[in-house]
């Protein structure tokens, strides 16, 4: 019993651990959205199950590496969401495939998506020609955003976590000024008070965070 109790103590600590994550940080790695989310569970995991049984490293050393991922992750979130830079580098931002109807084959080959890949997505939703297609995005999680000539509602937000998505802006024709004064006119002083913006058939729907 001697020989088990170190390594029920760290399983125990790292349930623990990864419960306390999920509720400080949100459900949103339970359905990862991003690459850094993916990372995130994985490394987490590897920890817990290369130190349970791992001898050499105490149950104190084992709290101390849990401490220290916890706090680089509580980090690297708080940079995410308060800098637009920092967020493209840890999460990468989104690819434009196709446009108007023409297909960036380099684009396609950078990102790792082949043809036959490509066309699987585009028939999972209901699409078989590539020139119906206006705008195809592929997200950061890896799922492709499509919007067909004749849709009037833009399928994505225009602001995220008070960061204006400069993609939608360039599709609508606008610009980080007009985003700025349409947050004025709503009663915002500036693009990072917004939790969530949406653009639906001309009109911008902005809310707020709390105050």
């Amino acid at each position: 019993m001697q020989f088990y109790s170190p390594i029920i103590i760290k399983f125990a600590l790292g349930i623990i651990c990864l419960i306390a994550q999920i509720n400080i940080m949100g459900k949103g790695n339970l359905a990862p959205s991003s690459a850094m989310d993916q990372v995130q569970n994985y490394v987490l995991g590897g920890i817990i199950g290369g130190v349970i049984y791992n001898d050499s490293i105490t149950v104190l050393q084992f709290i101390l590496v849990l401490i220290i991922w916890t706090l680089l992750v509580l980090i690297l979130k708080f940079a995410k969401e308060h800098n637009r830079y920092v967020k493209v580098i840890v999460d990468g931002q989104p690819v434009t495939l196709i446009q108007d109807g023409r297909l960036d084959v380099s684009e396609c080959l950078k990102s790792g998506i082949s043809a036959n890949e490509l066309m699987f997505k585009l028939r999972a939703n209901g699409i078989y020609e590539i020139q119906n297609v206006k705008r195809a995005i592929l997200e950061q999680n890896g799922q492709l955003t499509l919007i067909e000539f004749g849709d009037e509602n833009i399928k994505y937000p225009i602001i995220v976590d008070g960061q204006a998505n400069f993609d939608v802006l360039e599709l609508i024709h606008h610009d980080e000024a007009w985003l700025e004064q349409q947050a004025n006119a709503q009663g915002f002083s500036k693009i990072s008070d917004i939790y969530l913006g949406e653009y639906i058939s001309g009109q911008v729907n902005l809310y707020g965070y709390a105050k």
